[in-house]
């Protein structure tokens, strides 16, 4: 009964974050390597607040893979591979989603695709709140949006596998890895569409 309690009081708190999203600043980087920890506890208020109006210019979904990201993160990435045929379609979709895998064909697990779509308020506070209850993500409030993450032992690999999410401005950064987590990654994503 216990867990239940925790996972719903955490779902709360990702309710409240997400309906108060918009006027928060974060600071540093908050990336989840596989040697670090991610355990940062949302900030929580006592009772949910009406969603502000949007004042933001729109943010624009990007098309390219390698100038979303710093010098030092592209210096990180090396010589792997980005959006090989051999894993399917990726560069921006018809919706002007914008699809990136790093990753070599020859490799059995390294790797990592990020998904960076548009996606409305509501829609992000359901799935990042069942990221939440149903899978025990961890979320926060850096950068003015919602991040959720989570790290686990790939099951075949002695690696590190994890799913990071940002959501602001109805923009969703969805990166899933495997063995392959620069350090700042996210971070260099946001800073290059929110800054």
């Amino acid at each position: 009964m216990n867990a239940r309690l925790a996972s719903g009081a955490a779902a709360l708190a990702l309710i409240t974050l997400l309906a108060g999203c918009g006027g928060a600043t974060g600071g540093g980087d908050a990336d989840s390597t596989p040697a670090a920890s991610s355990s940062a506890e949302p900030e929580q208020t006592t009772t949910p607040t009406a969603s502000p109006t949007p004042t933001s210019t729109p943010v624009a979904l990007p098309t390219d893979c390698r100038a979303i990201l710093s010098e030092d993160v592209l210096s990180q990435l090396g010589e792997t591979p980005l959006n090989d045929p051999a894993f399917g379609p990726s560069g921006v979709g018809a919706d002007g989603t914008l699809t990136c895998i790093w990753r070599d064909p020859r490799a059995d697990t390294t790797g990592l695709v990020t998904t960076i779509s548009g996606m409305n308020r509501g829609p992000a506070l359901d799935m990042l709140n069942a990221l939440v209850t149903n899978e025990g993500f961890s979320c926060f409030t850096p950068d003015g949006g919602t991040r959720c993450e989570k790290t686990w032992p790939d099951p075949q690999y002695p690696v590190t596998d994890g799913r990071t999410l940002f959501w602001r401005d109805d923009i969703l950064i969805d990166t899933v890895y495997s063995n392959l987590a620069p350090t700042g990654y996210t971070s260099s994503i946001i800073e290059h569409l929110f800054d």
